[in-house]
């Protein structure tokens, strides 16, 4: 068996702590990511089972991490150089996903913490530290800690669910922002605001989730207001539910 810090030419690339510290320097900006994005998922926790800090500074610690996250990633598809005040320069910042959820952490910054609010940022969190985790796993050596490896299986062999169930909380907490605005536990723009989120996140070009979601609640209340055994008023609320969302959503020619 090979040792884990096998120089490079003895048995392939080197392993072990010298080469994660090079491949840190390396990759400074994807390392900062993945750190910050366990912070988000530990905040996240951390509001769930307040046993060691402020679930209220833990809800908004894990919307800063997100939105640092975000920033970092929009440095990464937008460089500096790119950057103009122009309409195309706009069009372009707002296709990205990103830049969505940038928006996504400053619209909740201002409201009553609620753990659906988290739900999607900790779910994307979880799944893109998993992924780089697995690298930085693989740096270190093939054998390093099976364990985490086996857990980092299980969250990549259930990627497509953690995205929908992303997408399906974004959906959801659209009629509990509206709840909430009435409620005064958040500003009456705030249903407005995430309204035009939701918007960008329908109309993304890298992730389908949110768009494919809304049509599978679309065909299945469609047919619940179908069935034979549904009563006359439920069908009737699903038929103008359906409809409504219908006309609020954007132009087909938006969509990509």
């Amino acid at each position: 068996m090979a040792d884990q810090n096998t120089p490079a030419g003895e048995g392939g690339p080197p392993k072990g702590l010298p080469a994660l510290k090079a491949h840190v320097i390396a990759n400074k900006v994807d390392v900062a990511l993945w750190g910050i994005r366990l912070l988000t998922v530990l905040c996240t926790i951390g509001y769930l089972l307040p046993i060691f800090n402020n679930p209220v500074s833990a809800f908004y610690k894990a919307l800063l991490a997100n939105a640092a996250t975000s920033a970092l990633r929009l440095h990464q598809r937008i460089p500096p150089r790119e950057i103009a005040l122009s309409r195309e320069f706009l069009a372009r910042f707002l296709l990205e996903d990103s830049a969505h959820y940038l928006f996504y952490s400053l619209i909740f910054m201002n409201v009553v913490p609620n753990i659906l609010i988290l739900t999607p940022i900790f779910l994307f969190a979880l799944l893109h530290a998993a992924s780089y985790s697995l690298t930085i796993l693989d740096t270190l050596g093939q054998n390093s800690m099976w364990v985490a490896r086996l857990l980092i299986s299980l969250v990549e062999f259930q990627s497509r669910n953690i995205l929908r169930a992303a997408a399906l909380a974004e959906i959801v907490l659209f009629p509990l922002v509206v709840f909430m605005a009435l409620f005064s536990y958040c500003g009456l723009m705030t249903p407005f605001v995430y309204y035009y989120f939701l918007t960008w996140r329908y109309t993304s070009r890298r992730n389908p989730y949110t768009r494919n979601t809304f049509r599978e609640l679309r065909v299945a209340a469609e047919r619940a207001a179908s069935s034979p055994s549904a009563p006359a008023p439920l069908a009737r609320t699903l038929r103008s539910a359906v409809s409504l969302v219908c006309r609020m959503a954007p132009p087909a020619e938006h969509v990509q």
